[in-house]
């Protein structure tokens, strides 16, 4: 995938992965932005979400890492990781936002 933009190409960076359409949520720890892929996913019939919503909060997601310039980290992390999202863990990807990150941060 060359130039990855939508929540679509994101649920298809994780089925690859995984096999599963996760949950993903950026949080915000101490002065550092993670995106953690949490353990719920899609495909459970306990999921909060319906598809539709799903692919509207991935867009959203995306939307975010695209306007920080870290779509790159965050697909080759998730390339290269050997954690799996289980009962109680999530994959926590930290991004380096640079420069940038006192833009999204309230003093």
């Amino acid at each position: 995938m060359q130039h990855p933009g939508t929540g679509a190409d994101l649920r298809q960076l994780l089925l690859s992965k995984w096999g599963y359409s996760y949950d993903v949520q950026l949080r915000r720890l101490r002065d550092r932005v993670y995106l953690q892929v949490m353990w719920r996913y899609l495909e459970q019939a306990s999921f909060p979400l319906s598809e539709t919503d799903y692919l509207a909060h991935l867009d959203q997601v995306m939307g975010y890492l695209l306007a920080w310039q870290g779509v790159e980290q965050v697909w080759q992390q998730i390339q290269e990781t050997r954690e799996r999202p289980r009962l109680g863990r999530a994959v926590s990807i930290p991004l380096d936002l640079g420069a940038r990150a006192v833009e999204w941060f309230d003093p």
